[in-house]
């Protein structure tokens, strides 16, 4: 599931509200269930499922979700490539309306439309999924008002969903070949003393410095601060750069290290490169970042409680605040952070 959220937009026009959903979702959806919650006339919390034959379980899942805001009403979009013209296709959707609208009132959540449209892009058809009669075309999704504020905020928005796991794709040769030193490592400098703590955060920065210059992540640097971040304050620490102004930086780091260290080391990289998409409202990577995360260690602390924190719509500028038990520890451990960077609160 990916969810993400934004306020101060009108919802009244399908086609125009269609062609805002990538950029509140981060990516552009195909075969998928949208919904777009709202609250005193705002969009607020965006979640989204992959459409299947069997959908109970993952529309009540989507439902209760959405309840963790709770939102005044929802509106449906359902991605289908072969939603336009389809006939036969429109009892399917119907029921699936139907579904989630059981559901969303069974937590008090009215569902105030349902559409239906083949492609998320401009020239995308969408009608009604209960066969009101209305339909129409999408606008072009790059014009849209939140699209526009997107590009402002600096945030990326991915072509699609494939676009944006390949950000953390692994590269599978490059950790086979460094599993046998980050074990034999790890071995060595576990526990670590405060002396090498510090020693460890200095050596990930200046190794995101390097990264982030288009440099090529050494193998030795990358076994040893993959090493330091199995270590609680290292790893702590570092999440306070997600604030501060060497958050890209930083990010870039997270995002090489968990292409190439082999598991259960690249569990910290991506939880780090969660917590700092999330951070800066990239929810759709901090959600995949999260989900590969979890598929190594499902019980892993600080990337379920994210994980938690982002399906229940819960707003960057909260999360931002988890940085201060980062910059705490930074303190304590005689190391200077990067100041925290002021970033321009979005209208709503």
């Amino acid at each position: 599931m990916t969810t993400s959220h934004y306020s101060g937009f009108e919802l009244d026009r399908p086609g125009s509200l269609i062609a805002a959903v990538p950029a509140v979702l981060g990516f552009v959806p195909e075969m998928s269930l949208v919904l777009l919650t709202m609250d005193r006339g705002d969009l607020g919390c965006v979640l989204r499922i992959d459409l299947s034959e069997d959908m109970s379980e993952q529309v009540a899942h989507l439902a209760e979700v959405a309840a963790a805001a709770q939102p005044e009403g929802a509106v449906a979009v359902v991605v289908d490539e072969h939603g336009a013209g389809c006939h036969p296709c429109n009892d399917d959707y119907r029921e699936l309306a139907e579904l989630l609208m059981e559901e969303l009132a069974s937590w008090g959540i009215d569902l105030l439309g349902a559409h239906v449209v083949d492609r998320v892009a401009a020239g995308g058809r969408w009608h009604c999924a209960d066969g009101c009669g209305r339909g129409g075309v999408i606008e072009d999704p790059s014009a849209s008002p939140l699209a526009v504020a997107a590009v402002l905020d600096g945030r990326r928005l991915y072509t699609g969903r494939a676009e944006l796991q390949a950000v953390i794709a692994a590269d599978p040769l490059r950790s086979a070949a460094l599993a046998d030193a980050v074990a034999a490592t790890a071995q060595r400098c576990s526990p670590m003393s405060d002396a090498e703590a510090c020693a460890a955060i200095g050596e990930a920065r200046a190794a995101a410095a390097h990264v982030a210059d288009g440099g090529q992540l050494a193998d030795e640097v990358a076994v040893r601060v993959g090493c330091a971040l199995r270590d609680v304050r290292v790893r702590d620490t570092l999440f306070a750069l997600a604030v501060g102004e060497d958050a890209d930086r930083a990010e870039a780091l997270w995002v090489s290290l968990a292409r190439i260290l082999p598991a259960p080391w690249r569990t910290e990289a991506l939880v780090l490169l969660a917590y700092s998409a999330y951070a800066r409202g990239d929810g759709p990577l901090a959600g995949v970042s999260l989900d590969a995360a979890l598929r190594i260690d499902p019980v892993h602390r600080m990337a379920s409680m994210l994980d938690q924190a982002l399906q229940s719509g819960m707003r960057p500028e909260q999360i931002r605040e988890l940085a201060v038990t980062g910059y705490r520890l930074a303190e304590q451990l005689g190391v200077r952070l990067p100041r925290r960077r002021q970033i321009r609160r979005r209208a709503g």
